[in-house]
């Protein structure tokens, strides 16, 4: 009975376990202008994701980036947020995939300012959306010489775009919870200009 329950708490965790990608590589360039990350993501859709874009249903992603001013008497401070939202389709009739871009959520009249691509594989738009250049996530005075940041980034699926019924049946999926989380403290030299 100890064998069995030694061996299912081993397989548990491996089952759970499932990563659906990786971030192969967080840069913070701070600039005169502010401070600008670039970063390389490795994406891998789960089969659930995969099964609902063929089927014509938009897939929704956010990035986040914070930066984080850490205090030891208090609450750690928000400095800076910036978030990027993508959409991603795939379209049956002409078998092409589109990728858009905006920085505000999407709503859903259709309206709003956004960059929109197509691609003619998966593989194409995936790379569209594992490259992030030189997004400017803080201004330059909102990160001051002589102080400890943190910038927590974040590529996550976001579920609550998603048409209610799936919505209902993503909960507790392992499928639909995809999320890239990094933390990188910003040193003194970094922030300073």
């Amino acid at each position: 009975m100890v064998c069995l329950l030694a061996l299912w708490s081993a397989v548990i965790p491996a089952a759970y376990a499932q990563q659906h990608g990786e971030i192969v590589e967080l840069q913070l360039d701070p600039l005169p202008e502010g401070l600008y990350l670039s970063a390389t993501l490795q994406l891998e859709l789960p089969e659930l994701v995969k099964d609902a874009l063929y089927k014509g249903i938009s897939v929704f992603f956010i990035t986040e980036a914070e930066v984080v001013r850490q205090r030891w008497y208090w609450s750690d401070k928000v400095v800076a947020q910036a978030s990027r939202f993508l959409r991603l389709s795939y379209q049956p009739l002409t078998r092409r995939w589109r990728v858009v871009q905006s920085s505000t959520p999407f709503a859903p009249s259709g309206l709003g300012v956004s960059l929109g691509q197509n691609f003619d594989t998966l593989q194409d738009a995936l790379a569209s959306m594992q490259r992030i250049a030189r997004w400017k996530i803080a201004d330059e005075g909102q990160v001051d010489e002589g102080v400890t940041y943190v910038m927590n980034f974040q590529f996550r699926l976001d579920t609550s775009q998603l048409p209610r019924p799936l919505q209902i049946g993503a909960v507790g999926r392992s499928g639909w919870n995809m999320v890239l989380a990094r933390s990188v403290p910003l040193s003194v030299v970094e922030a300073a200009r």
